[in-house]
Parts: C-alpha cells; sequence; structure tokens
C-alpha cells in the first residue's frame, strides 16, 4: 500500500471563507512544523465565496510555493461542501482536513501520519482533551449535541470533543465520494464507512489570528443536519408520544365516564381544558416541525442540485486536481475547451486543460 512506501503523498485540505488574516501565518508554520515530512504534503486550499483578500494571498503565495493548490467555489456555499469539493478533486493517499486558523496544531499531523503507516488504520483522529479556549456555553452545547447524537443514531457513533481534524486514507475517502447527499455533516460521513479509526489527544488553542465564522444559529443547524442525516428516530419517537397521549387519554375518558355515571353530570372547568388544548396543540405543532426537518431535507435531496460549484483552479497541483474528477463517481469536469456532453471521453485532455468551472451533481450525471 501507498502508506508504507516512500514516495506516499499526504494533502492537507483548507477551507477558507474571509482569512485575510491568518492565511499567510498559516502556511509558514505549518512548513515549519513539517519540515521533516515536507516532502510529502500538499496543501490545497478550497476558497468558500470569500470577499475579503483571501484569494489574492493565496495567488501571491502559490506563485513561489509549488505545493499550494487553490480550489474556487462560485460562491459561499458553506465549510462542509467545501470539504466535499475538495475530497472529490484532491488526489493523495490520505488527506487531513483542517482549519487555517491554527486551531487544529499542525505538529499533530506527524503522529496521525506516523500511527497511519506503522498501524493498521485508516483514520487518525484528534481528540481535543482541553476546551478551555470555547466559552462555557459552547463547551456544554456541544457536549450535549455529542451525547445526544450518539444515544438517537443506531448505526454511526461520532467520538465526542471530536472534530474535522483528521488524517484519512485513501480508502475512507473513496467510500465517502460515493456517498451523495445533499445535506453534508462530514463527521457523520466520516464515520459511516466503519474502517478501523484512533484518537489522538491535544490541546485546543485559540484562534492565531480574526474572528470565527460559526455563530449559535449556524451551530443549531448543523445540529439538526447532522441528527436529521443519520437517523430517523426522532419520528418514531413522536409515534411513542402519541401513543403514550392517546393512552392517558382514553384512561382519562374511562375516569370520566365512571365519575359521571356515579356521581351525576359534573360541568368541567374552563382552565383546565385549555390546559389540555394549549397543551396538545403544542405537541402536534413541535411533531409537525419534526416531520417538516425531515420532509424538507427530502425535497433538497430529490432536487439532485450540485454540492458545490468550481470556477477555478489554480497552481502548480492544478493539473492533478482537474484530473482528480476521474477519482470522484459523483462529480464532472468540464471547460470550454470541450462539451459536457463528451467529457468522460476526453478524460485524458483534462490534465492538459486550463481550469475552468466544474461542479459536483448529485447523480453523477451530465445536464
Amino acid at each position: 500500500m501507498a502508506r508504507h512506501e516512500d514516495n506516499y503523498k499526504v494533502a492537507l485540505i483548507v477551507p477558507v471563507y474571509n482569512e485575510e488574516e491568518t492565511i499567510s501565518t498559516f502556511v509558514q508554520v505549518v512548513e515549519e512544523k513539517l519540515q521533516s515530512v515536507l516532502d510529502h504534503i500538499e496543501i490545497i486550499f478550497i476558497d468558500d465565496g470569500s470577499k475579503d483578500r483571501s484569494v489574492a494571498i493565496i495567488e501571491e503565495l502559490m506563485a513561489h510555493n509549488p505545493r499550494l493548490g487553490l480550489i474556487k467555489l462560485s460562491r459561499n456555499f458553506g465549510k462542509e461542501a467545501a470539504m466535499t469539493a475538495a475530497i472529490d478533486l484532491c488526489d493523495a493517499d490520505a488527506i487531513v482536513p483542517i482549519d487555517v486558523d491554527l486551531q487544529d496544531p499542525p505538529e499533530l499531523i506527524l503522529d496521525f501520519i506516523k500511527i497511519w503507516r506503522s498501524e493498521d488504520v485508516d483514520t487518525v483522529y484528534g481528540v481535543r482533551v482541553d476546551r478551555s479556549a470555547d466559552s462555557e456555553a459552547k463547551r456544554v452545547t456541544s457536549g450535549g449535541f455529542y451525547y445526544v447524537f450518539n444515544k438517537l443514531s443506531s448505526k454511526v457513533k461520532i467520538p465526542e470533543n471530536v472534530g474535522d481534524f483528521r488524517l484519512i486514507d485513501s480508502k475512507v475517502i473513496l467510500t465517502v465520494r460515493n456517498l451523495h447527499e445533499s445535506n453534508r455533516f462530514m463527521k457523520g460521513l466520516y464515520a459511516w464507512p466503519g474502517f478501523k479509526s484512533r484518537g489522538v489527544p491535544y490541546v485546543r488553542p485559540e484562534r492565531s489570528a480574526g474572528t470565527t465564522k460559526w455563530n449559535y444559529w449556524k451551530l443549531w443547524n448543523f445540529a439538526l443536519d447532522g441528527i436529521v442525516s443519520f437517523t430517523s428516530l426522532p419520528l418514531r419517537i413522536w409515534s411513542y408520544i402519541g401513543a403514550g397521549i392517546g393512552l392517558l387519554a382514553l384512561i382519562y375518558m374511562v375516569y370520566i365516564i365512571i365519575g359521571t355515571l356515579v356521581n351525576g353530570i359534573d360541568v368541567p372547568g374552563y382552565a383546565s381544558i385549555m390546559c389540555v388544548v394549549l397543551f396538545l396543540g403544542s405537541i402536534q405543532l413541535i411533531s409537525i416541525g419534526v416531520i417538516g426537518e425531515y420532509l424538507g431535507r427530502m425535497s433538497e435531496e430529490v432536487k439532485h442540485r450540485p454540492v458545490y460549484v468550481v470556477s477555478t483552479i489554480k497552481g502548480q497541483l492544478s493539473n492533478r486536481l482537474i484530473q482528480g474528477y476521474q477519482r470522484a463517481s459523483s462529480g464532472i469536469y468540464f471547460n470550454e475547451r470541450m462539451p459536457v456532453a463528451t467529457v468522460k471521453e476526453t478524460a485524458a485532455e483534462a490534465g492538459e486543460a486550463s481550469s475552468e468551472p466544474a461542479m459536483k451533481q448529485g447523480e453523477g450525471e451530465h445536464k
């Protein structure tokens, strides 16, 4: 296997969205910390529709650094879509998703590579043992999410305090490429194949510069995406709740009938009626909301819209990134020199073609 050979390649995939303050520092720190394995390292930036100078800075760095590459999306599709684009196009023996803010320590990648090459594991992930850099509210809500997700999901478990920072072997990558859902919850998708994995503890520092692009509303929606994507148990729970309330209503009805037969007609109070009506109404609205979450995501899935659209591929790695679509069963690549309908037949020309738009289709069809 390539991991045991001397010419292995590990690609760092780095999603970027308005990170002009951190990019140069990130590249400098990575090259310093990974000096011993630098010949085996590639850094692939994925610009997710940045409005600042992020792309310009990356282009300046690429001008004199052959190990850098850039995949530029046509607009902001979100971090999960950006990582999907990199996974589809990247051609390496292993990849390491890593944040540009240096909260994921690059020096830990040395441990990842050592374990990956010496042990029979296909994913090596970082486990945050100290999250003091996060707020108390974020630590509590994060712990609650991992607990709820793993309780609800019977088939896929994600380790607690583990983010996207991990080394992923090519066979896991190939499996993830063949998972075509539009709503991408990458932590779950990495775990879904079920290959052997191992955790490496580390202390998560504060951001080196800039501010986080994630607020609590985005994190809440992200958590919902994860739960809805990997378990249907919330739907089943409401069936149980409905059955339980129905049983209580039946018992109460029997109680009222017996009381009426024994004690005569009893006129119920208005307050008690309103309490019951409002309670049952709220239960119904919540259950409709849960069903709506699943229906909304089903509606998105059946449209088969692209998860992302790539507008530009740049850098000395661009030819290999262009050819990367051949390894992605659900992706296509085209440019101005070849019609979309014949792209598969002209795959050999892709490596020589200039980098222009590319997109991932949900089912891999040319439209």
